[in-house]
């Protein structure tokens, strides 16, 4: 009876095992199935995601300087990685100088644009002046003869005074002594009005010549009038005014005795001033007769007077390189005093339109100055362009741009460091930039990358000496291949002076620098280099 059960017990369990086996048979038969039939969506959308290619890191400054591996720039900045598919967002166009920057960030960046069109290119030159009075409106009172101050009316310096005004009265003894002549020359006329001949003759030559006398001596016709009606010898004649103004310079003193020809007062009208200006040499030509100037002193800074050139002066001063420009204007109410402060605008410029463009499109490198044109959107082009004349806000155009053309006004800077313009420019006249690089395995890992190749170079040395203050470091190299440099001793600036710290004399360093400007070679990376087994030995024998 045992043996019976154990015997069931065994076929059962038999059983239920070949069950098992067949069931797990036909699942795994399944699955292979389903795996070899096309997906389904709900199986592609399981699917994972296909992963990117990582193609290079660049400068996170936009500097032409890429890695094939991650690593920071001076700053301690870390570098972007760029992947397929990517690397025509921004950068150079392959196969051309282009730039293309992708509209998400030209909105982040604030680009603007503006055409370049035709206008007429007023300028506005600008000087420093002085006011001075109009020299023909000054006026000397210098007697021509010898005598003496016996009263003064007009004893004060800056009085005004009007035409015809008494100034001071003078006693000459040779003044009396003319009319007396003159007085016995008129009598004598008349006592021989009967007699006839020579000597009526001789005696009206005498008078006449005694009358002129007077009158060179600056007598007045009113005082001749007199002296001539009535007969009467005057003592002292009374010099006037010769014109409304003010008195700018007063010699005479009460008793005083002067010699002919003598200053003894100055006076003069205000009623119109000039501005010397003093226009700079390279601002001359522009400047012509009869243009119009707007005038500023300090004393009035809500006033702006109006004036007119009316004279260029021919000489130039050789301490300020200047040359003296005269502006005629009127002085109402006398405002403009003699020698006070001018700020002088001159409007000057042709008024034949020209192509124009603003100021702000241009990026002036020193050497060349280059213009961001946009083609299309998130496309731009490099051109070096030549400018002409200049204002405040516009720049003339005479080559490299046609009219129409829509310039970069804003953010062009910010372009340059978001796309490497250096490289891009640096293809202006030598033919189309290389596209962007691949990552770079095995020993050119250590030289430059694609189009750093122009711009980033890489060595490796031993530091011989270091000037913290300076910010320099002398390296004993070995050959640099990107340049064709042979192995050498040579002092370089740092981009950070962060790069010197712990740094110390005979210690071997990997490096990697730039041009910065002509002769200029900056140290951009600065790191120790790897130990090599043994004894590790620089570039350069010593």
């Amino acid at each position: 009876m045992k043996t019976s059960n154990v015997i069931l017990a065994l076929v059962v369990v038999a059983a239920v095992g070949a069950g098992g086996y067949w069931l797990g048979a036909r699942k795994q038969a399944g699955n292979d199935t389903a795996s070899a039939a096309p997906p389904s969506a709900a199986g592609a959308a399981a699917a994972p995601a296909k992963t990117r290619k990582l193609l290079y890191y660049r400068n996170p400054m936009g500097l032409a300087d890429t890695s094939p591996t991650p690593k920071k720039d001076p700053m301690g900045m870390d570098y972007i990685a760029v992947y397929e598919g990517e690397d025509q967002d921004t950068g150079t166009a392959p196969g051309t100088n282009q730039i293309r920057i992708s509209t998400e960030k030209i909105q982040k960046l604030g680009v603007r644009t503006e055409a370049a069109s035709m206008r007429a290119l007023g300028q506005t030159v600008r000087a420093v002046g002085r006011v001075e009075p109009d020299e023909r409106h000054v006026y000397a009172i210098s007697p021509k003869f010898e005598g003496y101050v016996e009263r003064l009316h007009v004893n004060v310096t800056g009085q005004p005074v009007a035409r015809g005004q008494a100034l001071f009265e003078v006693y000459s003894p040779e003044l009396v002594s003319a009319q007396r002549e003159y007085i016995i020359a008129a009598q004598g006329v008349q006592a021989m009005n009967a007699a006839g001949g020579e000597a009526q003759a001789g005696m009206k030559q005498l008078a006449e010549s005694s009358l002129a006398r007077l009158r060179n001596w600056d007598l007045s016709p009113e005082q001749i009038t007199a002296l001539v009606k009535t007969g009467e010898v005057k003592r002292t004649i009374t010099f006037r005014s010769p014109v409304s103004g003010i008195v700018t310079e007063k010699k005479a003193l009460q008793g005083m005795r002067f010699m002919p020809g003598e200053s003894l007062y100055q006076v003069t009208d205000l009623s119109s001033v000039w501005v010397l200006a003093d226009v700079f040499e390279q601002d001359i030509a522009l400047v012509k007769t009869g243009s119009m100037a707007s005038v500023k002193i300090n004393a009035y800074p809500d006033k702006s007077f109006s004036g007119r050139i009316t004279y260029v002066y021919p000489t130039l001063k050789a301490e300020t390189r200047t040359v003296p420009v005269r502006i005629e204007l009127a002085n109402p109410g006398q405002l403009l005093k003699p020698a006070m402060f001018a700020q002088v605008e001159l409007q000057v410029g042709a008024k034949t339109p020209v192509l124009t463009i603003p100021d702000s499109a241009v990026i002036d490198s020193g050497t060349r100055q280059v213009v961001l044109v946009q083609l299309q959107e998130g496309r731009f082009e490099p051109r070096e362009v030549k400018l002409g004349a200049h204002t405040d806000s516009y720049v003339e155009v005479r080559e490299g741009v046609r009219e129409g053309e829509q310039v970069v006004v804003a953010a062009n800077f910010l372009i340059d460091a978001e796309s490497n313009l250096k490289a891009a420019i640096g293809g202006l006249g030598t033919g189309p930039t290389s596209s962007p690089p691949a990552p770079a395995t095995g020993p050119a890992a250590a030289g430059p990358v694609g189009a750093s190749a122009a711009v980033g170079h890489k060595g490796q040395g031993t530091v011989d000496s270091i000037d913290l203050k300076a910010g320099t470091v002398s390296l004993n190299h070995g050959a640099i291949a990107s340049l064709k440099w042979p192995a050498m001793t040579m002092e370089f600036k740092v981009a950070n002076p962060s790069l010197l710290k712990d740094l110390k004399p005979g210690a071997p360093v990997s490096f990697e620098f730039v041009e910065r400007q002509p002769g200029e070679w900056v140290i951009t990376s600065l790191t120790p280099a790897a130990a090599q087994a043994g004894t590790a030995k620089s570039p350069v024998g010593r």
